[in-house]
């Protein structure tokens, strides 16, 4: 049996078994917590315990961009829980009833008296921000693993700040 036909059956194999063993209807969880602690999110929400291992998920396959637009969502998915924790939701939805943007949910949480966040948590935000901007919106842009890993710690900042202003834990 030459190489090719030997690559072709194992692929025929593969397809086979993850027809009898698909990966798990909500997800999987992550093996490690290279970006993001999961003990910072455990206990809080389900959408954002999984929304970590997602993160870390997708950075331990190498899927950079993927971790990026997760760190992404999970920062706006927070804001919005700090909002709402507060009774202040209408602050950051427009006439539609919708939530607004993330620039725009960023802007009001920085100008926000209410919630003083420390001066690394506003750089860790807008950061963040900036990372996940790149790899949802850039057409040319790809990250790779040091730019993910240069994140870690603006998401372990800003993700504590976020979850307390929340009542999360």
């Amino acid at each position: 049996m030459d190489i090719e036909s030997a690559l072709s059956e194992i692929r025929a194999l593969q397809g086979e078994i993850r027809g009898k063993n698909p990966p798990p209807e909500e997800g999987g969880t992550s093996s490690q917590d290279n970006i993001i602690n999961f003990a910072l999110l455990r206990g809080t929400r389900p959408y954002l315990e999984r929304i970590a291992h997602q993160i870390n998920g997708s950075y331990e396959n190498g899927w950079y961009d993927a971790s990026a637009v997760m760190i992404r969502r999970l920062v706006e998915t927070l804001i919005i829980e700090v909002y709402e924790a507060n009774g202040m939701a209408s602050e950051i939805k427009d006439a539609a009833g919708d939530f607004l943007f993330l620039r725009d949910l960023v802007s009001k949480i920085l100008a926000e008296p209410k919630f003083s966040l420390g001066r690394a948590a506003k750089r860790s935000l807008t950061e963040l921000k900036e990372a996940g901007d790149k790899s949802a919106h850039s057409r040319f842009y790809t990250a790779h693993r040091r730019d993910i890993e240069g994140l870690a710690g603006h998401l372990r900042n800003i993700v504590q700040d976020l979850v307390a202003l929340a009542r999360l834990k």
